[in-house]
C-alpha cells in the first residue's frame, strides 16, 4: 500500500534542491488543493464538486487519494486516484511521477481523463511500467455554455424521481455499453445501480419518459460547483433517433443545469460528429481538449 510520508523525489525542473515531493494528501492541503483546482473551475469541475461534497482533501472510506506533487511546501499539481486518475493543473512533464506514484499503489484504474496533453503524458508514464490501454481517445472537445441556449428546449424533460430508478438504471447502463463497449454491470451492480440511484437523488438526473414508461433522453450532471456543472451520459433511445429531437433536449438540459450553476460544460470524442454539431447549435463553444485513457 502507498505510504502517505514515503514520498517520491525527482530533481526540479531547474535542477535545485530540495526537488519535486509526491506523497497522498491530508486534511491540512485542502485549502491548497482548492487554490489550485480553482485556477481552472471548468476542467477542474470534477476535483472541486468532491471537495464540494467532502469538504477535504483527505483519503475517502471507499479507498480513493489524491496525489500531491510539491515543490517545497507548495502544491504545484495533484491528481484524483479512485477509481479513475483524474489530474488536477499537473504540469506534462511531472506525469511520470504521478504515474509512478499510481503503479506503487497497487491500485486498478478505470480510466485516466482530464486535459488531454496531461492525460497522454501519465498513460505513456504507466505504459513504461508495464500498463497497457484498452482504448485511447486523445482528442475530446471540452466546451462550455452560459447564458440561454440558442435552441428552444423541450419542455418535457424533467429531472429523474426515485419511483423511476427502474426505468432510468437500463437507460443508464445502455449509454455506458454503448459509449465504453463493455457492461457497467461487471464489477457488479450493486455499485452502479447506487450511483445512478445518488444521482436521483442529488436532483442531478435528468430525464424524460413518456406515457409508456420508456426513457426517450436522459443525461446526468456528473460533477456540480456553484460555478460549473459538467453534464455527462447523454443518451438518446434508439427507437427516437433521427427525428430532430437531440437539440432541444440539450437545450433543456442547459437550462435546467443553469438552475444549479452558471456554467454548464461537457466533453465530447471527436469523432461524434452529430453529437458535436448539436452542442454547437444549442450554443457550446470549445474551452480546451480533453482525452480519456480506458484501461
Amino acid at each position: 500500500m502507498l505510504s502517505r510520508v514515503a514520498p517520491w523525489l525527482a530533481s526540479r525542473r531547474d535542477g535545485a534542491a530540495p526537488g519535486v515531493v509526491v506523497r497522498v494528501l491530508g486534511g491540512a492541503d485542502t485549502a491548497q488543493l482548492l487554490a489550485l483546482a480553482r485556477q481552472d473551475a471548468v476542467a477542474n469541475v470534477f476535483i472541486l464538486s468532491h471537495l464540494e461534497t467532502a469538504g477535504t482533501a483527505s483519503p475517502t472510506a471507499g479507498g480513493a487519494s489524491i496525489f500531491g506533487v510539491f515543490d517545497g511546501g507548495t502544491l504545484i499539481g495533484a491528481c484524483w486516484a479512485g477509481a479513475n486518475l483524474v489530474p488536477v493543473q499537473l504540469d506534462p512533464e511531472l506525469a511520470g511521477l504521478v504515474a509512478m506514484a499510481a503503479h506503487r499503489s497497487g491500485r486498478r484504474y478505470a480510466s485516466i481523463f482530464g486535459p488531454a496533453e496531461t492525460v497522454l503524458a501519465i498513460f505513456t508514464g504507466l505504459e513504461q511500467l508495464g500498463q497497457s490501454a484498452h482504448e485511447v481517445r486523445d482528442d475530446q472537445p471540452l466546451m462550455t455554455i452560459t447564458g440561454p441556449p440558442t435552441v428552444r428546449p423541450d419542455p418535457a424533460l424533467g429531472f429523474g424521481e426515485l419511483a423511476d430508478f427502474d426505468k432510468i438504471l437500463p437507460a443508464c447502463a445502455a449509454m455506458f455499453e454503448e459509449e465504453v463497449g463493455y457492461s457497467p454491470y461487471l464489477g457488479g451492480r450493486e455499485y452502479y445501480s447506487r450511483r445512478v440511484k445518488g444521482l436521483i437523488r442529488q436532483g442531478h438526473s435528468l430525464v424524460h419518459l413518456n406515457p409508456d414508461g420508456e426513457v426517450v433522453f436522459k443525461a446526468e450532471l456528473g460533477a456540480v460547483t456553484p460555478e460549473v456543472t459538467q453534464v455527462q451520459g447523454v443518451w438518446m433511445n434508439p427507437e427516437f433517433r433521427g427525428r430532430g429531437l437531440s437539440a432541444g433536449y440539450m437545450a433543456a438540459v442547459v437550462v435546467l443545469a443553469q438552475r444549479l450553476a452558471p456554467v454548464t460544460s461537457l466533453y465530447v470524442n471527436d469523432f461524434n460528429t452529430k453529437a458535436r454539431a448539436t452542442y454547437e447549435r444549442v450554443g457550446f463553444h470549445q474551452v480546451g481538449t480533453f482525452a480519456t485513457v480506458l484501461f
